[in-house]
């Protein structure tokens, strides 16, 4: 359980670190080459390359997830019996417990 929650807390983190470190290096001109971009150039790549960025993360995240084993998951069985015994379980429902709804006029 703990490294489901560790991946999560790490490509959480990412999703906000890379996309601010982008955008702080775009415009402290920490990238080569972006001091020749007009500003209104660089804000454009810099949004750009930062949801660029935040979908590799997701991408990577969601890859991860697909390479862990499928056989470790195992339900609890107390959750089972539970959710069985409460489909069993039949409940008589009254459509119409009020009395007498009609309109009067």
């Amino acid at each position: 359980m703990m490294g489901v929650v560790s991946k999560f807390f790490i490509a959480s983190m990412l999703m906000w670190v890379a996309p601010v470190a982008i955008l702080y290096g775009f415009n402290h001109n920490l990238f080569p080459g972006c001091t020749e971009l007009s500003p209104e150039s660089m804000t454009v790549w810099s949004g750009i390359l930062a949801v660029i960025s935040v979908n590799v993360v997701i991408v990577f995240y969601i890859y991860s997830a697909m390479k862990e084993p499928s056989d470790k998951h195992v339900p609890d069985p107390k959750f089972l019996a539970d959710a069985k015994a409460s489909i069993k379980q039949s409940v008589p429902t009254e459509l119409d417990s009020s009395p007498d709804r009609s309109k009067q006029e």
